[in-house]
């Protein structure tokens, strides 16, 4: 067994010195701008890209604007649509589905801690920031999401009738003469999303010294999730259960893509054509099928898994992982995956009695963090019944 300590030592820095506000949490008010960081213990600040300030009135615009219907062409979905916060920002759903009833090929991403991502989205190494993310939501088009590509004027004079923006927008950008702009929106969306720091669940609280926070199972559980017979800590590991990792101070961020035998079409290591992954970049044969691999913070709320929503449950994960790869019979994706020739070498399958299978599902499970998926912080400011209310 890896030492639990020694998968999560992180050397931390920028957070400055922190006021204790209650179990685990705190704040520091020492980063340019004095924005005040609400953040588990033990937990580093974001990384801010440079030329970025963080404020508290740039966030709260971007907590309306991630929650207004008004982003989209028909205006019957909002950024919540497809990431919702009783799911860890996720939207239950296989795959994405736009406005306009389009079918997105990749699974919504959980948003939990995506503000220590560096690279973002499932496959796209090329994706770094946030604010630059957000346009593919509000203005591409294959898929079309938000379907608002050529109707950036329509956009902003839809925000500029709204009442509340006519504060909020000059609040966050008092430096600006009109301060409603594509860029204004973006900057404020990836403001608000870098608040998203989810670090309270059991297995936080056991690992800062409540030996209860932890079941027996769990404990169990844990234990074999950081060994070497199940190896699943060499992709999920670290603070972030994941790695691909960064915050403020880190010499250089972590940036991995795993594939994990999900398929194996063409018995040469094939994907499926429009989810080939890392390949889809950089046409190097050995990049097929390579994914970023997830978070498993807040695991047990984001069903379905994979980059595509393809396993329904835990139950089936631990399955796939079990086999060394999935193995399709029929199909026209069929084929076996624990046997395509670019799999990750740490997915080599393994044997569990049913009640170690039991705690390691019981140790995912802990991974849960309530008060994130209730934080009123990340909550729809609008009236349900208004332009910008629901989802």
């Amino acid at each position: 067994m890896v030492a639990w300590a020694a998968v999560l030592a992180v050397p931390f820095s920028g957070c400055g010195g922190d006021e204790v506000l209650g179990p685990g949490i705190s704040v520091s008010e020492e980063l340019p701008g004095g924005f005040a960081w609400i953040l588990p213990e033990g937990f580093p600040a974001p990384r801010v890209p440079d030329g970025e300030v963080m404020s508290a009135e740039k966030v709260e615009l971007g907590r309306h604007l991630f929650y207004d219907r008004r982003l989209s062409g028909n205006e019957t979905q909002s950024c919540a649509s497809c990431h919702q916060q009783d799911r860890a920002f996720t939207d239950g759903r296989p795959v994405g589905v736009g406005s306009t009833g389009m079918h997105h090929p990749r699974n919504s991403m959980s948003l939990a801690n995506v503000g220590y991502q560096p690279v973002l989205n499932w496959a796209n190494p090329n994706e770094t920031r946030l604010a630059h993310q957000a346009l593919t939501p509000l203005f591409g088009e294959d898929p079309v999401e938000l379907g608002m590509s050529a109707r950036e004027l329509e956009l902003l004079e839809r925000l500029r009738g709204e009442p509340r923006y006519q504060e909020l927008f000059p609040a966050a950008f008092p430096d600006r003469s009109d301060p409603f702009s594509v860029e204004t929106v973006t900057r404020a969306l990836a403001a608000f999303q870098r608040t998203f720091v989810s670090g309270e669940t059991p297995v936080d609280r056991y690992r800062r010294g409540d030996r209860s926070a932890l079941s027996e199972a769990a404990r169990l559980g844990q234990s074999l999730f950081f060994s070497e017979r199940l190896e699943c800590f060499h992709c999920h590991g670290g603070l972030g259960f994941t790695g691909t990792f960064d915050f403020a101070g880190k010499s250089a961020p972590e940036v991995e893509f795993h594939n994990n035998g999900l398929y194996n079409i063409d018995g040469e290591g094939g994907y499926p054509p429009q989810n080939t992954g890392l390949h889809e970049f950089t046409q190097r044969p050995e990049d097929m099928g390579r994914f970023k691999a997830p978070s498993l913070r807040n695991i047990a709320l984001t069903a379905p898994y994979m980059h595509d929503g393809s396993i329904a449950t835990l139950d089936e994960v631990l399955d796939h992982y079990a086999a060394g790869g999935r193995t399709l019979s029929s199909g026209p994706f069929s084929g076996d995956g624990s046997a395509n020739p670019h799999k990750s070498g740490f997915v080599k399958g393994f044997t569990l009695t049913a009640t170690e299978r039991a705690a390691v599902l019981e140790f995912l499970r802990s991974l849960t963090d309530s008060a994130f998926v209730t934080d009123p912080r990340f909550a729809n400011p609008w009236p349900t019944a208004s332009a910008g209310g629901g989802r």
